[in-house]
């Protein structure tokens, strides 16, 4: 299904880049600006097996980015900015903002000198307990325990054991999808049970992992010193929040603002809500988010941000600088917020 989307997608792409289709949508478009989704910044290829690469550009493709959207006559703006163009009745310049999600260390490494460089504001969403070294990156996770396997085994919804081959790439490839996806419908705290089993199984300890791949409180205090960048909440487990009971997602976030109050002196005014699903956050989320006083909060559902949006703060639609589409060619597509809008109904 996946597959099918991003082949879609890359005709509607090579279409609009062909017929110049982009331009005349952005010029005529009433979209304020567009703010992009990122997650991992690294400079090397993807193995061919790498369901996650969809998170990954390469360092070379943000600068290209960043450069590139000025060139269009884009303004590259803080959050707070953007809210006020949001809020304001007047039709400013488009705008775009820069977020990262996750805190992963490449962001450190790779991202955060081009983005210095560049001048660029943007705004890292914190999960406060994947920071502590305690959470769980188990979409990676579940990448690398495949990708060292030649077969895997769980047990599955009829309490018998589930086998799949795993030497070939496409075979990786299946068994990662039905096991991600497996997941993704379970209950948090049945995931978190049934993924733990499993890591341990293959001898993956799950803090080591997730202290490999995200930030330290001492590295992120680099971010917290830098101009630049904006500190967001991305709740405290990175759950989806919208499986939890309404409490205990509410004290997801107000947990993760505590934290992060905690560590830096600062309370987060923006977050993010986690995992990419349409129904990963509902309207009862982003009234939540209203009730504990954020300025906004971002959402994955593609689309550009409009006037209609002073009312939505909470409910703000991104555009994925997907990995699988890291073309030069596609980013006067990419910063067309109107055309997404339209593809997706946003």
């Amino acid at each position: 299904m996946a597959n099918l989307k991003y082949i879609a997608y890359r005709a509607i792409f090579e279409l609009m880049w062909a017929t110049q289709g982009s331009r005349l949508i952005r010029q005529m478009s009433k979209s304020k600006g567009v703010i992009f989704t990122l997650h991992r910044v690294l400079p090397q290829t993807p193995a061919s097996f790498s369901p996650n690469a969809i998170l990954q550009v390469t360092p070379e493709f943000l600068e290209y980015v960043i450069i590139r959207v000025r060139e269009l006559g884009m303004d590259i703006v803080s959050l707070d900015e953007a809210v006020q163009r949001i809020k304001s009745p007047e039709q400013s310049n488009k705008f775009v903002v820069f977020t990262f999600d996750d805190a992963y260390r490449d962001n450190l490494v790779h991202a955060l000198p081009i983005l210095k460089r560049r001048n660029c504001p943007f705004t890292l969403y914190v999960p406060t307990a994947l920071v502590d070294g305690v959470g769980e990156v188990w979409w990676q996770a579940l990448e690398d325990i495949i990708t060292k396997q030649n077969a895997i085994a769980y047990v599955g919804d009829n309490g018998e054991l589930t086998y799949h081959d795993t030497k070939t790439t496409s075979q990786k490839q299946a068994a990662y999808d039905e096991l991600y996806w497996r997941m993704r419908k379970m209950p948090e705290d049945a995931r978190v049970e049934f993924f733990a089993e499993f890591a341990s199984g293959y001898g993956l300890n799950m803090d080591e992992h997730c202290r490999s791949l995200i930030m330290d409180w001492n590295e992120l205090q680099t971010f917290q010193d830098e101009p630049l960048c904006t500190i967001g909440a991305h709740t405290v487990h990175h759950y989806e929040l919208a499986k939890l009971p309404e409490e205990q997602a509410r004290q997801e976030i107000q947990n993760s603002v505590d934290v992060i109050l905690a560590q830096f002196g600062e309370a987060p005014k923006h977050l993010s809500f986690p995992i990419g699903g349409l129904d990963s956050a509902t309207e009862r989320e982003y009234k939540m988010a209203v009730d504990l006083g954020f300025d906004s909060a971002v959402t994955t559902r593609p689309g550009g941000v409009y006037a209609r949006h002073k009312d939505r703060l909470t409910a703000l639609p991104r555009i994925s600088l997907n990995g699988n589409f890291q073309q030069q060619r596609y980013v006067d597509i990419l910063a067309t917020g109107a055309l997404f809008s339209m593809m997706s109904g946003a």
